[in-house]
């Protein structure tokens, strides 16, 4: 029988907001844990309907890493229902989501970023998502552990997921006014329903997991190697490249900006500095 008519879509919203707020506390004390200092935390509430909890850490070895959660409701303006499934008759909608974006100190440590999400509309219901990484100094140990690790973990689900996420994510963080990818790539993936909901569910979960544990291992490899001002250099200038990305081309800031989300949070994945020639 089809997992999905066994569970209720109230129960599906729960269970989804859930894993994320758990991976948002997971994330937060492991991050708290490797560089010895806190996080700030705002909670934030959408006129609309909603609303998050913002965790931003400006430390010794992430110099900004934010760790955002939210559960929005309400309706899409004209202009964006018509890009969302199930919107054709109601423009209702309701939405979870972790984000998470790490810019380090060390520039031999690439940038890290991912999301996960699940959007239900009025007769629509999907997981969407990916994570990826920027280096601003490619390393090859760093790109074979991200690549492998995910292959290996999506492969528990489906071996068509890793190449055609991958693909699509190749696709997407890519500067068209460059020419240029934005970093080493990962995974991007959108509209997941395979009509098994905690079939999906499990699939976010180990993303997630698999993330968080990257970020912890490849942070405490390498948080102690040298750099000089040339290698901050070479970080200042890949920022530029993540900033456009983000302001031109970024689904979750469009989609944040159009339904009425809160700007700081949404703003978050921003370098805290950057460079352009």
């Amino acid at each position: 029988m089809d997992g999905d008519l066994e569970i209720s879509l109230e129960n599906k919203k729960q269970s989804s907001s859930k894993w994320f707020k758990e991976l948002r506390n997971q994330m937060v004390g492991s991050i708290e844990k490797i560089d010895n200092s806190n996080f700030k935390e705002k909670q934030w509430d959408r006129d609309q309907g909603g609303g998050g909890l913002m965790s931003i850490l400006k430390g010794n070895i992430f110099e900004k890493v934010g760790v955002n959660i939210s559960t929005v409701h309400g309706e899409f303006s004209e202009e964006f229902r018509k890009k969302m499934p199930g919107t054709e008759k109601d423009p209702s909608f309701w939405a979870s989501g972790i984000s998470v974006v790490a810019h380090m100190k060390n520039p031999k440590i690439a940038a890290a970023h991912f999301n996960t999400r699940y959007i239900v509309t009025s007769s629509k219901s999907w997981f969407g998502g990916g994570c990826d990484l920027t280096p601003a100094i490619p390393e090859k140990t760093e790109t074979e552990n991200f690549h492998i690790g995910l292959k290996r973990t999506l492969d528990l689900h489906d071996k068509k997921y890793y190449p055609e996420f991958k693909k699509d994510c190749d696709d997407y963080f890519y500067l068209k006014h460059r020419k240029e990818p934005r970093g080493i790539g990962g995974i991007f993936f959108d509209y997941l329903n395979t009509s098994n909901f905690q079939q999906d569910l499990n699939f976010i979960k180990d993303v997630g997991q698999f993330f968080s544990n990257f970020i912890n291992s490849n942070t405490i490899r390498k948080k102690d190697l040298n750099y000089d001002d040339n290698d901050l250099e070479k970080l200042s200038h890949k920022r530029s490249r993540y900033v456009e990305f983000n302001l031109l081309h970024d689904r979750g800031t469009l989609f944040g900006l159009k339904t009425g989300g809160n700007i700081d949070a949404i703003l978050m994945s921003m370098p805290p500095e950057a460079k352009w020639l």
